[in-house]
């Protein structure tokens, strides 16, 4: 039978620093014992063997990366699951789901909980995002792994999108003849330039996703092979180096302030994995229990011929298909470039590390976030108050060329308005953490609301309509 501390508090006071009592033979062999199991633990070949209790704080990361996790493995085992009564095939496939849904025993659960866990790792994936950001987590020395976080944000939007097509509906189709479209956006600049026979950019993008004009077998075969094998080993191989760079620059970011630093480490093994196995059964919870009441949607079989109005794109590309609405070169390709290099800069760009670990910097980060806000929200709404009361540029001078219409339009204003508006906050705080509070905090503003736009105030033609 295995030695333990002669006493509660002996072990207490063992568990929580590692150092035996003074003269205490027993403990000291309880501690080498449990030493020796830590080295042939598996779980704590992904976590430290210790963790800071800043970092076991709910309310600072709520979960979200672990949340992530579970909903990763969510995805490839209903997945698998899937794989196995379902065709590629633009023939069999619209039926191959309706048999998964109405004959295979389970189907439909499964397909549900499929497609929630999709849809939940979109939403905490952006939600991760915002938690590392707005406690500065990217600092000291947190770089790089910031820079595969957006990496990885990218490619779970991107495995949402491309399990999008496989259904084969009327839904499915169009809203990928809409991303598709959007691919393709960069032709309004290379028209205007007359280039477009030369070097089409956008031609280019639409088929080398769709593998074409139109969305057909060679799009559903490249969506097929991303969705089930390319992107899901490319999440895979991101999540190991994203936990191992964790590990490497000393586990969660925590406040450098005398308390927080003077505080000891805990033992990670059993205390973070009951912690984690509690999101583990919550995560599961709700996924099976929304599975029973929210239905995967599946409409009639896809017909080209037969375009849905509005013909929507999947909802967290909503925001963008707004933009498109307005310029397709500014929206489909001009502003998501520039929000993806903003993100991948911020670290860079901002070094001041005595905000690590705070949210929101602070009282002043504070409010520089909701000041940023109120103002992103202002200009949104202004502008599309402009443009359902009054019309914009082409209503107002029905012969103006296309250039003030892809200069001028309310993406490429807001993303005007946003940096000047960051470069003046930067400038009055002396911060370049404020000014990138200040702009991230705008361009998501203005992206939820843009979204928002999209999801319930557009209607058929895509006209602006009171809601629904």
């Amino acid at each position: 039978m295995e030695e333990r501390p002669k006493n509660n508090r002996q072990q207490s006071k063992t568990d929580q620093t590692g150092t035996a009592p003074s003269g205490t033979v027993s403990a000291d062999q309880y501690r080498r014992k449990r030493i020796r199991r830590v080295t042939q633990n598996f779980f704590l070949h992904i976590h430290s063997t210790r963790v800071h209790p800043h970092a076991l704080k709910p309310t600072y990361t709520f979960g979200l990366g672990v949340m992530l996790g579970f909903l990763f493995l969510v995805m490839i085992l209903t997945g698998v699951l899937l794989m196995l009564h379902y065709t590629p095939s633009v023939d069999a496939a619209y039926n191959s789901v309706k048999d998964i849904v109405h004959v295979v025993p389970g189907g439909r659960i499964i397909r549900n909980i499929h497609r929630l866990a999709s849809n939940f790792m979109v939403l905490i994936v952006f939600l991760h995002l915002l938690r590392t950001f707005y406690t500065g987590s990217y600092s000291g020395g947190r770089q790089l792994n910031w820079v595969i976080g957006v990496v990885m944000f990218v490619v779970v939007l991107l495995m949402s999108f491309s399990g999008y097509l496989l259904p084969w509906d009327q839904l499915s189709y169009w809203a990928v003849t809409i991303g598709s479209n959007i691919a393709a956006s960069a032709r309004e600049l290379t028209d205007l330039l007359g280039i477009t026979r030369f070097a089409d950019i956008g031609g280019f993008l639409q088929r080398l996703l769709i593998g074409g004009e139109t969305v057909g077998q060679a799009a559903l075969t490249r969506f097929f092979m991303l969705h089930v094998i390319f992107l899901p080993l490319t999440l895979l191989v991101l999540t190991g180096v994203h936990f191992w760079r964790i590990r490497k620059d000393g586990g969660l970011s925590r406040p450098n302030d005398e308390v927080t630093v003077k505080q000891e480490k805990l033992y990670s093994w059993p205390l973070v994995m009951w912690a984690e196995l509690a999101i583990l059964a919550g995560v599961l919870a709700v996924l099976v229990l929304l599975a029973f009441f929210v239905e995967a949607p599946l409409l009639e079989q896809a017909n080209p011929s037969l375009p849905e109005n509005p013909a929507k794109s999947p909802w967290y590309f909503l925001g963008i298909q707004e933009l498109v609405s307005y310029s397709a070169f500014a929206g489909g390709l001009l502003v998501p470039v520039l929000f993806l290099y903003f993100l991948f800069s911020i670290p860079y760009r901002d070094r001041e590390e005595e905000y690590i670990g705070q949210w929101f910097s602070g009282s002043k980060g504070l409010k520089v976030t909701w000041k940023a806000a109120l103002m992103s929200l202002l200009v949104v709404v202004l502008q599309v108050f402009v443009m359902v009361r009054f019309g914009w540029l082409r209503d107002w001078f029905p012969g103006i060329s296309q250039w003030f219409v892809l200069l001028f339009n309310p993406a490429t204003i807001s993303v005007l308005v946003f940096a000047l508006y960051a470069v003046w906050v930067g400038r009055k705080s002396g911060s370049a953490r404020m000014s990138a509070m200040a702009l991230f905090t705008a361009a998501i503003v203005a992206l939820i609301l843009f979204t928002v736009i999209g999801i319930w105030f557009r209607g058929a033609n895509w006209e602006f309509v009171a809601g629904g």
